[in-house]
């Protein structure tokens, strides 16, 4: 009925209509059945002005406005309360302008009932009534101060994730120089000494030791240059992936609890950087896919493994996506483990003890030797 994003706050509004139907029960014939009409079409209007925007924003508050001054004179003027879910969206025009010409007339909507209802009432009930009435005045000015204030807020994401973005852009324009300046000449002149080598093989045997002598040398020193190269990029560890994916945890309003020590003192970088990615792809399925409002994650060190514990409260493992695709059938679960295999790690996925998922990703701290001799 009303847009997810913003929860039950609307439907806790919707309480309020109950006075002025109770303000009709005192009317009868044509009078109450219009009146009924009216509170129906306010109620469509209060669901509708959550959904539209532009033109039709304005037209859905035209009516709504109309429909509190008839209301308010030709019943009572306690109808005007109804102005309060008025002013609400009234503070919704971001537009200097727009927001001053809304302001208007809502104003002269309160206050021309207001007046042609003075005269005729007891002054208890004004003054119960007047402050109420510029409590109402007031609050547009406030709610358009904070709907601003969150708007920037998303704007400011938006131009974070372009900032990142273009980081990672210029990263790889970076790694493509450093590749191209440091490795292009050394395997052109690798290329041009085979050819040598392939030539001279047949003809002069000490030449051809000594070339290839000379191209062990050169990709030797090709092979420095790359760790160098690797070495100088800059690792992700646990804690700051648990910063970045915190972050879109609260976007996507997902309370984050976090235990454990995040900084992993002795856990090597590359380990660090197979985790985190890891960690980016668990939470991205999470926001994607489990409809969870309630993320952990534990991390537990013992003395020869690290353990990442990975929880929700979701919809769990039996959902299925557009495409029929159960949650443990895909979504990055491979790729994870075909990272965490590099340093000999593991990875569970089950189902919670009531609902959502939990994905346990388990390393060594200290990487085996490989048969080859080779390490990760």
């Amino acid at each position: 009925m009303f847009p997810q994003r913003i929860g039950f706050f609307p439907y806790m509004w919707l309480l309020y209509l109950l006075f002025p139907i109770i303000n009709l029960q005192e009317e009868h014939g044509i009078k109450l059945v219009l009146g009924a009409v009216m509170l129906a079409l306010f109620a469509v209007t209060y669901r509708q002005l959550y959904w539209v925007t532009g033109r039709d924003f304005t037209l859905w508050l035209a009516l709504q406005v109309l429909i509190i001054v008839i209301l308010s004179v030709a019943y009572t003027p306690y109808d005007l309360f109804m102005g309060f879910f008025t002013s609400n969206f009234i503070g919704w025009y971001t537009e200097k302008r727009h927001f001053k010409m809304a302001y208007s007339a809502f104003a002269a909507m309160v206050l021309v009932p207001l007046i042609m209802a003075t005269w005729g009432m007891p002054i208890g009930d004004l003054l119960f009534l007047y402050p109420f009435m510029i409590i109402m005045l007031v609050s547009p000015f406030g709610i358009r101060s904070l709907y601003r204030k969150r708007m920037l807020e998303k704007e400011l994401d938006q131009a974070n994730e372009v900032i990142k973005e273009l980081v990672k852009r210029e990263e790889r324009m970076r790694i493509a120089r450093d590749l191209h300046d440091t490795l292009g000449h050394t395997l052109s002149l690798i290329t041009l000494k085979s050819q040598l080598v392939e030539k001279l093989a047949a003809k002069d045997a000490v030449r051809t030791q000594a070339e290839a002598r000379e191209i062990q040398r050169i990709s030797r020193a090709a092979l420095r240059q790359v760790r160098e190269l690797v070495s100088e990029m800059r690792a992700i560890s646990v804690a700051e992936e648990l910063a970045e994916v915190g972050e879109m945890l609260r976007t996507a309003e997902i309370i984050l609890e976090i235990e454990g020590d995040t900084v992993l003192e002795g856990v090597s970088d590359l380990t660090q950087n197979i985790l985190s990615l890891c960690i980016k792809e668990a939470v991205t399925n999470i926001v994607k896919h489990s409809e969870a409002d309630w993320c952990r994650i534990a991390i537990a060190m013992a003395e020869g493994d690290v353990q990442i514990t990975i929880e929700d409260n979701g919809v769990g493992l039996h959902s299925r996506d557009p495409e029929g695709r159960g949650r443990s059938e895909g979504n990055g679960i491979k790729g994870m483990a075909e990272r965490l295999s590099l340093i000999d790690g593991s990875i569970t996925l089950r189902s919670g003890a009531e609902r959502g998922a939990v994905l346990t990703a388990v390393v060594p701290r200290v990487v085996k030797e490989r048969k080859d001799g080779v390490t990760a």
